[in-house]
C-alpha cells in the first residue's frame, strides 16, 4: 500500500476496501492489503497516487498497445460524445463510427473474415462466438455438433461459457466449469513438451492430439477448435512457427470450425497486425479486443467468415431475428476510439515502431538467460516471458509456499517496473508499441535488479538446486 501523497488517498483506499470488487483477486487478501492507486500515464510510463514513476512493461493488461496519453484518441472520443454519445444497434439503427470500424476490421484482417459483431471486450466476443457457432450448426442441419475443444493453459475469458474453454484452474474452481461439452488437448509449450522442444515434433504432437480428441468425441459431434496463436494468460507459451497453420489445416480436414483468439496477439503485438498474418492463416472466426482500442475504451469484436454468416442468416426462419445482442454492441464512442487507434498503428507509425524495436525487447530478455533464476526465455514481437526455475537442468519450479510470485511483482514495483507475475513463476511482458530503445534499456536494468534483489533472499537462494 502507498504512503499518501494524493490528498484523498486514505479515503479512497478505505472506500475501495469496503465496496469495490476487483477482478481475479483474493477478495479478503485484497481488503487486508489495500489498493494500489494509479493516477496518470504518459507514453510507456505510469505514475501512482504517491508519485512513484513506473515503466509499464505490460501495457496495462496486454492492451495499451499505443501507450498512454494520445490526445488524438481523447479528441476522437470527445467529438463523438458531443455529436452522438450512444446509438443502439437494435431496430436496424446504427452509427457511422461502428459501420466504418466494421469495414476497417474486414480490410485489415485475414481475407476469410467478412462480417463483424462488435462487443465490449474479449470475454464477450468469445461468448458470442460460442453462441453463434451453436446457432450456425443448428441452422445448417447439424445440431449434433456441440462439442468444443481448446488447449490446456488456454485463456478465452471468464464469461459463463468462455471460462470453460479457458483451461486455467482458477477460472473453474467454484464455478462448476468446464461444461460437459468442453474438452482440452495439451498445450504445445516447447519448454515443457514431453516430445522435447524440436519444432516439427511439437507441431506433430499437437496435430495428432487434435485428431485423437476429435476421433474420441466423433467428428460429427465436434463444432470447433479454439486457440490463441500465443497462449497469453497461460504463461506466454509460444508455439513454433508453422504450428498455427498446421492446426488450421487439421481443423479443416476434420470439418470443424477453426477459431483464433487474437484478443492479446492482435494489433501489432507479435509483429504483424495479426498473428494469423505471419502464417497466412484464414480462420473461420476470430476474436479481438485489447489493442483494438488500446484500452482507451471498452470494445471487442467477433469476426466471421461469409460461410458462417450465411449459414446463420439463411438457416433462420424468414424475418426472424437472431437472438444475440447487448445494449452496448457497436457503441459509437468506443468505435470512434478504435478507428483513431487503428489510424495510429498505420499512419501514426506505431506498428512499424513495434517491429523496429522488437530486437531491443528480445535483447533485454535474452540478456537474462544466464541469470541463476531463469530457466527459459521466450518472445515474439513485443510479447515475451521469463520462466524461473529452481533447477535449470530438471526445469523444476519453486515451492508455492515461498510466495515468490508476489515477491517478484512487489520487488519489480519498488524498482519502478510493471510486468505480469504468474503464480507458476513466469514473468510476462507486453510493452507498448511506442517503447523506445532507451526504454528497453531501462526495462533490462530494472528487471535484472529485480531478479538480483529476489535472489538475495536467503530462502530463495536455499531453494536453488
Amino acid at each position: 500500500m502507498q504512503s499518501p501523497a494524493h490528498p484523498h488517498l486514505d479515503a479512497l483506499i478505505s472506500l475501495d476496501r469496503g465496496h469495490l470488487i476487483h477482478p481475479v483477486a483474493p477478495w479478503r487478501k485484497h481488503e487486508q492489503r489495500g489498493v494500489t492507486m494509479l493516477e496518470s500515464g504518459q507514453g510507456a510510463w505510469l505514475k501512482d497516487a504517491s508519485g512513484h514513476q513506473l515503466l509499464d512493461a505490460f501495457a496495462g493488461l496486454w492492451c495499451v498497445n499505443i501507450g498512454y496519453g494520445h490526445e488524438s484518441v481523447v479528441q476522437a472520443a470527445a467529438e463523438q460524445m458531443r455529436k452522438l454519445p450512444y446509438a443502439t444497434g437494435y431496430f436496424h439503427f446504427g452509427s457511422e463510427p461502428a459501420i466504418r470500424l466494421a469495414a476497417k476490421l474486414v480490410e485489415i484482417s485475414p481475407a476469410s473474415l467478412t462480417r463483424v459483431y462488435l462487443t465490449l471486450g474479449g470475454s464477450e466476443a468469445v461468448d458470442a462466438a460460442i453462441r453463434l457457432i451453436t446457432q450456425y450448426f443448428n441452422n445448417t442441419g447439424r445440431p449434433e455438433k456441440k462439442q468444443f475443444i481448446s488447449l490446456q493453459r488456454g485463456y478465452h475469458g471468464s464469461s459463463s461459457m468462455g471460462s470453460g474453454l479457458t483451461a486455467l484452474p482458477v477460472f473453474h474452481r467454484g464455478f462448476d466449469m468446464p461444461l460437459p461439452n468442453q474438452h482440452y488437448i495439451a498445450s504445445p509449450y516447447p519448454y515443457r513438451n514431453p516430445v522435447g522442444s524440436d519444432d516439427a515434433a511439437v507441431i506433430a504432437a499437437s496435430v495428432a492430439a487434435l485428431r485423437a480428441k476429435v476421433a474420441e468425441l466423433g467428428a460429427e459431434r465436434v463444432a470447433a477448435f479454439f486457440c490463441e496463436p500465443i497462449q497469453g494468460s497461460g504463461g506466454v507459451i509460444i508455439p513454433p512457427k508453422g504450428w498455427l497453420k498446421a492446426m488450421s489445416d487439421a481443423a479443416r480436414e476434420l470439418d470443424i470450425l477453426f477459431v483464433v483468439d487474437e484478443v492479446i496477439t492482435g494489433f501489432g503485438r507479435t509483429g504483424p497486425m495479426f498473428a494469423c498474418d505471419a502464417e497466412g492463416v484464414q480462420p473461420d472466426l476470430m476474436t479481438v479486443a485489447k489493442g483494438l482500442t488500446a484500452g482507451y475504451a471498452p470494445m471487442g469484436a467477433l469476426l466471421m467468415s461469409e460461410q458462417v454468416y450465411a449459414g446463420i442468416a439463411d438457416g433462420a426462419p424468414v424475418g426472424a431475428p437472431i437472438g444475440h445482442g447487448a445494449t452496448y454492441s457497436a457503441h459509437p464512442v468506443s468505435a470512434a476510439v478504435a478507428l483513431e487507434v487503428l489510424r495510429l498503428y498505420e499512419e501514426g507509425g506505431l506498428l512499424a515502431n513495434g517491429q523496429k524495436v522488437a530486437s531491443h525487447f528480445a535483447a533485454a530478455l535474452e540478456g537474462l538467460r544466464e541469470h541463476p533464476l531463469v530457466g527459459d526465455v521466450r518472445h515474439r514481437g513485443l510479447l515475451g516471458a521469463l520462466e524461473l526455475v529452481s533447477d535449470k537442468s530438471s526445469k523444476q519450479g519453486f515451492d508455492p509456499a515461498l510466495g515468490l510470485a508476489d515477491r517478484l511483482f512487489d520487488t519489480g514495483y519498488r524498482n519502478g517496473l510493471v510486468f505480469r507475475s504468474f503464480g507458476d513463476h513466469i514473468l510476462g511482458f507486453a510493452p507498448a508499441l511506442c517503447f523506445s530503445e532507451d526504454e528497453f534499456a531501462v526495462m533490462a536494468e530494472r528487471l535484472r535488479k529485480t531478479l538480483d534483489d529476489v535472489l538475495s533472499h536467503a530462502d530463495v537462494r536455499a531453494a536453488l538446486k
